[in-house]
């Protein structure tokens, strides 16, 4: 594999929030994964980092929305998915 086949620390790094939100391209979560399986520093950065996402999105489930709130967005989304 020749160097222009691999990320660098600096592209897997700048990759990472795409990477763990699943919106890189096929090739690019190639890359992003291969560049992990050998770097450990790139290692430990993406395990804090899926440890940090973890643990926002537990704690936004357990988060109740008021009432009112969750009205006003069921609206929004009914008029966007009627066109507009």
């Amino acid at each position: 594999m020749s160097p222009l086949d691999r990320y660098t620390c600096l592209e897997t790094f700048r990759s990472l929030d795409d990477y763990l939100d699943r919106e890189l391209n096929a090739e690019e979560m190639r890359l992003v994964r291969e560049h992990l399986e050998t770097c450990a520093a790139c290692a430990m950065e993406f395990a804090f980092e899926e440890r940090v996402l973890g643990d926002i999105r537990y704690k936004l489930r357990r988060i109740s929305a008021p009432p009112e709130l969750r009205e006003k967005v069921s609206a929004l989304l009914k008029k966007e998915r009627a066109g507009g």
